[in-house]
């Protein structure tokens, strides 16, 4: 037992592996604490220290008074584009007919068809 307390001997990309693994739980988990609408006390080793409340009724009422201005904005926005932007007729392409030689005859009906069952 003279290997009992002692870690293996990782490679590099296995110790990376390892770090990723656990910095990514933690970071998941303050993620999750911070975007809780809970009252939480948050102290990260005595040198970070947040402390998060709900908003109050007011404040959401405030939110969503200014997210419906914005949307009316945006909306009034989109009709002043709409209106300033007057639709130009594309001009459509008239077909040209293709010049054909006149040593080239044209070929068969029946030299089509049968070209055709050939496929």
């Amino acid at each position: 037992m003279s290997g009992a307390g002692q870690l293996q001997d990782y490679s590099v990309d296995q110790a990376a592996g390892a770090i990723v693994l656990v910095l990514g739980a933690v970071a998941s988990l303050l993620l999750v604490i911070w975007q809780s609408r809970c009252h939480c006390k948050c102290n990260l080793c005595y040198i970070f220290q947040c402390e998060r409340r709900p908003p109050s009724e007011d404040e959401v009422k405030g939110l969503k008074d200014k997210a419906k201005d914005l949307k009316d904005k945006a909306k009034e926005k989109q009709q002043m584009n709409r209106e300033n932007k007057k639709p130009t007729p594309t001009p459509t392409p008239t077909p040209t007919p293709s010049p054909r030689s006149p040593t080239e005859p044209e070929p068969e009906p029946e030299a089509v068809a049968s070209s055709w069952r050939q496929l």
